[in-house]
């Protein structure tokens, strides 16, 4: 339960972020002209009067000043002009390739070496006098 209540208000706030809210307001008063007009009319006639710019009802008159008040107050990319954005872009792999050895097999005695110098001699004991 909890879940779907956690993913129905995110739908929400998606659908009111992206200002599909007056997409839905708009096709309520749709609905209502067309009912309204089919009363005295035929459907088809009702369906192309209802879409002519100049049957406007007052929800769509409405929706249309909000939607033009958004726009005026700048598209979202218009209020970050000159801001820095810091997006996460994860830094590509380094290849590392294992150095080339020679091979070793278990019945060697010794390993075989790659350039290694012998073992330090211990430093000269001082003697006793």
């Amino acid at each position: 339960m909890r879940r779907r209540l956690s993913l129905v208000f995110t739908l929400v706030a998606w659908l009111l972020a992206t200002g599909s809210h007056w997409d839905l307001v708009q096709t309520f008063g749709w609905g209502r002209m067309i009912a309204t007009y089919a009363q005295s009319m035929p459907f088809r006639e009702a369906v192309r009067l209802t879409f002519t710019p100049e049957n406007l009802c007052g929800v769509c008159s409405a929706v249309a000043t909000a939607k033009r008040e958004t726009d005026a107050r700048g598209a979202p990319l218009d209020r970050l002009a000159g801001k820095v954005f810091l997006v996460y872009a994860p830094a590509p792999a380094p290849i590392v390739a294992a150095p080339a050895a020679s091979r070793w097999s278990p019945g060697e005695t010794a390993m075989p070496s790659s350039e290694r110098s012998a073992p330090p001699v211990p430093p000269p004991r001082v003697a006793a006098a």
